[in-house]
């Protein structure tokens, strides 16, 4: 897989405020296949999911587990520098892109666009793949029986994230850390469940990743969405580390300087953490973050430092830093210590 110089180009962060009517979200720097979108200042708006598989007026909620709505108004089109709004004013779920007054930010992964029909596993799917930059989005029919779904990655992917977007049901992660015999909710705060109904205890390959038959990765005659991650020098890193409950925390080392990073201890009740470059632009006791299973607003707090070559924990928070336990991450890069970009990679 190719070496990443320019990470912007494949993930970015962009910041605006809702207007309650339209607007065009501009200075991506490539156009989006998928929109994660989440209101910062006011809370009771929930997370919300677009992208260029399902379609622009298909949007799923990461932090409950409704089934996908319809919204013509929301995200209205996919742009080549961005993408444009409506007015939001949906029946279900309404305002959670545009609402007036509302700060959003928005993390950007660029794909493949619409997609195209794969058939390595025994369900045929549709995925949008960037071999480049290891991000793919595979939409498939599940059968309710172990089966294998192609993700068009050509390496092992090392988190995917999927949801059934036919009806209500949890969100469900598997991550390298954790192994094909776990799974996390995105949704909520539990701690791993163990299940080979998820994966069938089967690890993803470089073609294929395993369902089992649980309704959260393959239920039977219903549309499912996976978002599927892979690593790639000097752009994203995706591994664990264990807590040591100090502020003067475990160093977690990425090759990198971070742009994003989300966060999930494993084995207690906490939540998913969600940390930018562009909301918390400096090192000063105060990143902002967001949580991936709540509808919260912003709150400020001192998780870590973000520095050239990847995060320091500067907290004894169980969200975070639990001592002797472990905590899976995925970050992607904002500079990245390797290539031929010219920027240098400091701490903030």
């Amino acid at each position: 897989m190719a070496q990443i110089n320019k990470p912007d180009t494949y993930f970015n962060t962009v910041l605006y405020t809702g207007n309650g009517s339209t607007q065009s979200i501009t200075g991506v720097g490539f156009q989006p296949d998928l929109i994660w979108s989440k209101g910062r200042s006011l809370a009771g708006f929930d997370h919300s999911v677009t992208d260029s598989v399902r379609g622009n007026t298909k949007r799923i909620f990461p932090s409950i587990v409704d089934a996908e709505a319809t919204c013509t108004v929301a995200v209205t089109s996919f742009d080549s520098d961005g993408f444009s709004l409506g007015d939001d004013n949906c029946a279900t779920l309404a305002n959670l892109n545009n609402y007036n007054g509302q700060t959003y930010v928005n993390w950007l992964w660029k794909a493949n666009g619409a997609g195209s029909s794969n058939t390595d596993g025994s369900i045929t799917s549709t995925v949008s793949a960037n071999t480049t930059s290891g991000f793919s989005i595979v939409s498939y029919t599940g059968t309710g029986s172990t089966a294998t779904i192609g993700h068009g990655l050509g390496v092992t992917p090392k988190m995917i994230i999927t949801k059934n977007r036919s009806i209500t049901e949890t969100w469900r992660v598997y991550h390298t850390a954790l192994g094909a015999g776990q799974a996390l909710a995105l949704n909520d705060v539990n701690a791993t469940d163990t299940d080979a109904a998820y994966w069938s205890n089967t690890a993803p390959t470089s073609t294929v990743f395993t369902v089992g038959t649980t309704a959260g990765t393959n239920g039977s005659g219903n549309s499912m969405i996976a978002y599927c991650f892979s690593e790639v020098k000097g752009f994203s890193k995706i591994g664990s580390y264990t807590g040591n409950g100090s502020t003067d925390g475990t160093f977690v080392y990425t090759g990198f300087k971070p742009a994003f990073i989300i966060t999930k201890p494993t084995a207690n009740i906490s939540s998913w953490n969600m940390t930018d470059v562009k909301r918390s632009t400096y090192n000063d006791g105060s990143l902002e973050r967001l949580k991936s299973n709540t509808s919260d607003a912003e709150t400020s707090t001192l998780n870590f430092d973000i520095l050239s070559n990847g995060f320091k924990l500067r907290t004894t928070d169980n969200d975070y830093n639990p001592s002797g336990l472990n905590v899976i991450y995925m970050a992607f890069a904002e500079n990245p210590l390797v290539g031929t970009n010219n920027i240098p990679a400091t701490a903030r």
